[in-house]
């Protein structure tokens, strides 16, 4: 992980986008201390996926500002974009060049409930399995901020509750910002909240 970046707080300014000539969001301002949690949370079409294409760079603002984004950070989406010929084990290899040790990844699948077919496909896999590989795929990263994008979406109560323990631990002091329509979930991830309105 690169420590340069890791104390850098984000700082959102006047940010508007607009799709169409509506405004999704309109000068947000906004700020994400280092190492801070925030989640957040509004209606559908709010601006919260917005929002974090924006801090990652996949969008670019009408209007406004974002400063503070280091060069390296992980994302899980609302898909879960897992290589769906590779197994879970491989698609953890993926983002772990050359220190990728195959017991160690079976250990972070194990932690959040995934202990059975490890080298099979993730194609094979249930909506919520693939979840998870993605979320620990994103933990193991190289990168000193994390986006998750309604990470707990297909997961039961048991392994949301298990999944939101294995993300805490593995944050180590990492920046996270993630969306959700749970409070539930934001209190699970210890996340302050942060409301965006309809525009």
């Amino acid at each position: 992980m690169s420590m340069d970046n890791e104390m850098n707080e984000i700082r959102v300014s006047g940010l508007t986008k607009r799709y169409d000539g509506h405004a999704v969001l309109e000068c947000l301002d906004a700020v994400f201390p280092a190492g801070s949690r925030t989640a957040l949370m509004g209606p559908s079409g709010c601006g919260k996926t917005t929002l974090l294409r924006l801090l990652m760079g996949l969008e670019k603002a009408d209007e406004g500002r974002v400063s503070g984004i280091p060069e390296k950070m992980t994302a899980v989406f609302q898909e879960d974009r897992l290589c769906e010929g590779f197994s879970a084990v491989r698609n953890l290899q993926a983002v772990l060049p050359g220190r990728a040790v195959y017991e160690e990844l079976a250990g972070a699948l194990a932690a959040v409930g995934l202990t059975e077919n490890l080298d099979k496909p993730v194609r094979t896999f249930s909506g919520g399995m693939k979840r998870r590989v993605a979320i620990v795929r994103a933990c193991l990263g190289d990168g000193s901020v994390l986006f998750l994008d309604e990470p707990f979406k297909g997961l039961d109560e048991t392994t949301r509750e298990q999944t939101a323990v294995y993300i805490k631990e593995y944050l180590r002091g990492r920046t996270l910002i993630m969306t959700t329509h749970d409070r539930e979930e934001a209190s699970l991830m210890d996340a302050q909240i942060m409301e965006l309105g309809q525009q």
